[in-house]
């Protein structure tokens, strides 16, 4: 039976997931309008630093309705200003680019460290981050994040390899997925789910690892940051709840 778990957990999605992920992802945009009362009964916020991190091939863009519902309930929320999120190569060999981002998002928020909240392969990256510079980072929340797991248990590691020259077998890979995938030095919360049409959901969470909070929440990994209750889960744990 563990074999047989642990056979699964590696499989990418079924092509018919995969099929449904758009329109899921757009159910959930025209869910959004139905759901302001929801999402304004979350904990209102304390003024401290969110830097929001985008996905795979996705530029802040993809971030700005959650950027403004965290500024409506009193974050200071920020994007990336990196441009389009094309792995390692955006945020620099070593992570400078990111680290420079951090360090002037606290700066422009009056110093102290800076809450990280990923979606997909930015929540990766947010787990790198505190893994690197904990003393920047406050929090992680990782929203559909493939950080515990091989990235072969989804449908999107040959684009990837074609789009950014990297390949996910590689030792530098490999190193660096090992790194995110350790218990942070930071609080962490993982929100993922079983449902995801392009990631396995359970590499985007670790049961094991008693240091993340896990959040499951039923969703497509398209417009999954726009999915209400998502949003109003990252509220929550910004909110202490």
């Amino acid at each position: 039976m563990a074999t047989a778990t642990r056979d699964l957990i590696h499989e990418a999605p079924s092509k018919l997931a995969m099929a449904a992920e758009l329109p899921r992802a757009a159910w959930t945009l025209g869910t959004l309008a139905f759901s302001r009362a929801m999402l304004m009964q979350a904990p209102k916020g304390d003024g401290r630093p969110v830097l929001l991190l985008p996905g795979l091939f996705t530029s802040d863009a993809s971030n700005v309705v959650l950027k403004r519902y965290l500024e409506t309930l009193g974050y200071r929320a920020f994007g990336w200003e990196l441009g389009h999120n094309f792995s390692l190569r955006t945020i620099g060999a070593d992570g400078e680019r990111l680290r420079a981002r951090i360090i002037a998002v606290s700066e422009q928020a009056g110093g102290g460290a800076v809450t990280l909240v990923g979606v997909s392969l930015g929540g990766v990256m947010a787990r790198f981050a505190a893994q690197r510079w904990p003393d920047l980072v406050r929090e992680v929340i990782t929203v559909s994040a493939p950080f515990a797991g091989s990235p072969r248990a989804t449908n999107l590691w040959r684009t990837y390899q074609w789009l950014t020259g990297e390949r996910i077998d590689s030792a530098d890979a490999q190193a660096l997925l090992a790194e995110c995938a350790a218990p942070l030095p930071v609080p962490a919360t993982a929100i993922w789910s079983r449902s995801d049409g392009f990631v396995n959901g359970m590499i985007c969470h670790d049961p094991d690892d008693a240091t993340c909070r896990c959040i499951h929440i039923d969703s497509s990994h398209m417009g999954v940051q726009l999915k209400p209750e998502v949003m109003r889960a990252v509220a929550g744990v910004l909110g202490g709840e």
